[in-house]
């Protein structure tokens, strides 16, 4: 690992001292920033191409560097004439401007150790694409090692090449003279650029309509640097020292024969003898084999075929190339209609915007990243132009890894995010926040685009307000939660509040119920619910909304209403919804069987509680019982006295509860509504609404009838049917008038529940002394409850409640928000169903209307 390291840094410390020492002393380092050796240019390959950005704006360039160590070994005339001719060649293409020319950023700089000059942004020459890698570092970048070119690529570039040769004879009347791959620069976008003007000639007479160029006899003497690249030299050039435009068309022949064949030119020429090789070259051509056009494409074969004739005016010229089917493919006219889109006005750029998505998808993912997405975001600061533009952009980016998005897309989203008109752009933003949620740093989502979904809420048109609240719940899973509880649910609660639109408000309550899952238990309690009692319209639409909200918190496994709030808060505000005058019979059915779930989950919970409680307190008892036994004399002396007790009903009572609460001060709190325990019934006590009978007799409560174990009795025509009113003070006319005589013969029912009610220092009597004796033959519904458990009519029996149904799970499903029909009741033929509410065919067709 250590000389894995070594060797690292030895190979990291040699590029930083090749760039120090190629560089040192040069005026563009003043300006530049000189990064890492990224690939290789010009004549020979003798450029290296560095990565660099401007001091001063930070601006993205390529520097060119020619480390004159290289021609060392030649003489000093020679070394001049290779410096003279690299100047001459960089100069020239610093003086024309024009698209398919590489644009220069600074001019040529000289110092001792090397010339320097810099460039818009460049990825690599085509040679190095094509497997040249002289003059590159070690080992070879694997960008450039990797690169493969796609059809699209090579047709839009030598369609390029062609539009710049173009340019050159018929604009500026100059002839290349070296036109080969180590002259062409594929820039950091991929489009082709020519450069290399060292052996450019100018006509003699611009003016004329026939431009006469004056070639240069071939010198074979001179350092290959001071030549140009004979193998893609017209042969006219070499063998009868004359050349026109004619002959970059050759040039250009060689270079599509190349880009087909892996770079490699049409013949191989011997530079020591080259005029041999010429001679051999031109009766090859006049007698051309199929077999040397066999890998260039079909339908540009014969052209390629005309470019290499030996006849100059065979040959096709630059504009009429430009112009051959071979180029009409939808990806290159695409790439040369963003080329010009500067010249197009709106309404051209709008149509072609409209129809690029259909093309996207056919473009190899490198062209529309590094090609189209630059001219796209380029539009952005044209605000009419971005809700064409912003579709297509979005468009990549969902084929972007998360990185690409980052580096390529976001930068220039982000200004984006902040514009309001027109309003289109927040449509289209809003239509893809899944994308922009996923793939924006957590950041950037809490800086920019949260904020936008904010604004969207508290748009003025109603139509952006909907669509921001049918959106919310498709992303809100990936919203972190304080901005959620903070930002996010509170705009919605405004817009519900404040909004004059029935739209927008069912809207709102939707969004909220689909969005519960996501939020805690004590935040929906006591921000949610309360809310909802807020809403000022009682349309059914809203009604029902709420109803959705409620049923969701209550039978979500996560959330859940406590008994407390289901007692004091939910349930009053439900019942006095569900009697609003809006409703119809489906509606008011669904707050009914949402209201009885409540009371039924609410009633166990409670039962269940005040049972633990019971045993809990009996088990007290039960310890001090253990504790303190009763004395036999107590025990005797309140047998003895059971049929001689004389005393009014009113102060023995009285006398009673004085003992109770004297015993009851030595005993753990009393617990309220406590259930007695003795009653001869085979289950819990329970009372009409299946609730469970406390004793009546716990000091918080005070002396409520409904605690003498009266909760449940045979129905009748009786004054006391149905559950016995709570009351501070009891009723006890009727068991006065009815109490048996003291002769009576029946069996006296079991009053041993009533052992609680005394100490263990005061005496026991039973309920039948405590008043005066009833005529004999006397029945009294009261008494009837205490009857032999074997009467069928008056046993009570321990019914138990069921729960509400709770959903198993919280989503798409059993979320009604979802799935209206799922807090509708069953689309059933009229039954009854355990909770006594009836199925109406008619809910599901509601609830349609409701949600839409």
């Amino acid at each position: 690992m250590e000389s894995m390291l070594n060797k690292l840094k030895s190979t990291v410390t040699k590029v930083t001292a090749d760039v120090t020492s190629a560089v040192m002393g040069n005026p563009v380092t003043r300006e530049f920033e000189v990064g890492r050796h990224i690939a290789s240019g010009g004549p020979g390959l003798s450029w290296r191409i560095y990565n660099g950005t401007k001091k001063s704006t930070k601006q993205e360039v390529a520097v060119f560097v020619f480390d004159k160590k290289m021609i060392d070994k030649y003489q000093k005339f020679e070394k001049d004439q290779i410096i003279d001719s690299l100047k001459r060649g960089v100069q020239q293409l610093t003086r024309l401007r024009h698209p398919r020319l590489l644009t220069v950023q600074h001019p040529l700089e000289e110092s001792r150790d090397c010339l320097a000059f810099c460039t818009e942004p460049v990825f690599a020459s085509l040679s190095n694409v094509l497997g040249q890698w002289d003059n590159l570092p070690s080992p070879v970048p694997s960008d450039i090692k990797e690169y493969k070119l796609y059809d699209v690529e090579t047709k839009y570039g030598l369609l390029q090449i062609s539009e710049g040769l173009s340019f050159l004879h018929s604009g500026v009347k100059m002839v290349h003279g070296n036109l080969c791959p180590e002259n062409i620069i594929l820039n950091k976008s991929g489009a082709w650029k020519i450069m290399g003007f060292d052996f450019s000639i100018s006509s003699n007479n611009p003016s004329d309509a026939e431009p006469k160029y004056t070639c240069k006899e071939w010198q074979p003497n001179l350092p290959p640097l001071c030549l140009p690249n004979p193998e893609y030299l017209a042969p006219e050039y070499i063998l009868s020292v004359s050349c026109d435009a004619a002959s970059d068309m050759y040039s250009l022949g060689v270079v599509m024969h190349a880009v087909f064949n892996e770079g490699k030119p049409v013949f191989q020429v011997n530079k020591h003898d080259i005029f041999k090789s010429f001679s051999r070259q031109l009766d090859q051509l006049s007698s051309m084999s199929p077999a040397v056009l066999s890998k260039i494409p079909e339908e540009v074969r014969e052209h390629v075929k005309m470019l290499l004739s030996v006849t100059p005016n065979v040959r096709p010229d630059a504009d009429q190339m430009t112009k051959i089917p071979f180029f009409d493919d939808v990806g290159a006219v695409t790439l040369q209609y963003f080329d010009s889109l500067f010249q197009r006005d709106n309404l051209q750029k709008s149509q072609f915007y409209k129809g690029l998505p259909k093309v996207l998808p056919k473009l190899p993912k490198r062209v529309v990243v590094y090609r189209i997405l630059p001219a796209l975001t380029s539009e952005f600061v044209n605000p009419d132009m971005v809700p064409f533009v912003l579709p297509n952009v979005l468009l990549i980016a969902e084929e972007c890894t998360k990185d690409e998005y980052v580096r390529l897309i976001l930068p220039d989203l982000t200004p984006v995010f902040k514009q309001q008109e027109p309003i289109q752009i927040l449509l289209i933003f809003l239509q893809k926040m899944d994308l922009l949620l996923t793939k924006t740093p957590p950041d950037d989502i809490k800086n920019s685009v949260l904020p936008m979904v904010y604004r969207a809420l508290e748009a003025p048109s109603v139509q952006i307000q909907e669509l921001s609240l049918n959106i919310i719940p498709t992303f809100a899973n990936l919203i972190d939660y304080p901005s959620m509880k903070n930002s996010l649910i509170p705009r919605i609660k405004s817009a519900c509040l404040q909004t004059s639109s029935l739209a927008v408000r069912v809207n709102s309550l939707v969004c909220l119920g689909k969005i519960l899952e996501y939020l805690d238990k004590w935040f929906v309690i006591d921000e949610i619910l309360p809310f909802l009692q807020q809403i000022p319209s009682r349309e059914p639409a809203v009604l029902m909304g709420i109803l959705g909200i409620y049923k969701c918190t209550f039978n979500h496994k996560k959330l859940g209403i406590p008994k407390e709030h289901l007692a004091t808060k939910s349930l009053p505000h439900l019942v006095s919804l569900s009697i609003d005058n809006n409703l119809n019979l489906n509606q008011f059915n669904s707050f009914m069987m949402v209201i009885r779930d409540m009371l039924s989950r609410m009633e166990t919970e409670h039962k269940t509680k005040l049972e633990q409680l019971h045993i809990m307190q009996e088990q007290q008892r039960s310890k001090l019982r253990n504790q303190q036994p009763l004395a036999p004399q107590t025990i005797k002396a309140a047998t003895a006295g059971s049929n001689s007790q004389t005393k009014d009903l009113t102060s023995s009572l009285l006398s009673n509860m004085t003992s109770m609460s004297m015993a009851n001060t030595a005993r753990p709190a009393p617990v309220q509504g406590s259930t007695m325990s003795t009653f001869p019934s085979s289950g819990p006590m329970v009372g009409s609404m299946g609730t469970s009978v406390s004793n009546g007799f716990n000091p918080a409560m005070g002396f409520q009838a409904g605690g003498m174990g009266m909760g449940m009795r045979p129905t009748g025509p009786s004054l006391y049917s149905g559950m016995a009113t709570t009351t501070s003070t009891p009723n006890f006319g009727s068991l006065t008038q009815n109490q048996g005589t003291t002769g009576q013969t029946n069996k006296p029912p079991d009053m041993s529940a009533l052992d609680n009610l005394f100490t263990s220092n005061k005496p026991k009597v039973t309920l039948n002394q405590i008043g005066p004796k009833a005529p004999s033959g006397t029945s009294s519904p009261w008494l009837g409850q205490f009857n032999s458990p074997q009467n069928p009519q008056t046993q009570m029996q321990g019914v138990p409640v069921g729960m509400g149904g709770v959903a198993g799970g919280f989503g798409m499903q059993a979320n009604p928000f979802f799935s209206p029909q799922n807090f509708a009741q069953p689309a059933a033929a009229p039954s009854m169903n355990p909770s006594g509410i009836k199925h109406s065919a008619s809910v599901n067709n509601d609830l349609k209307d409701l949600f839409g």
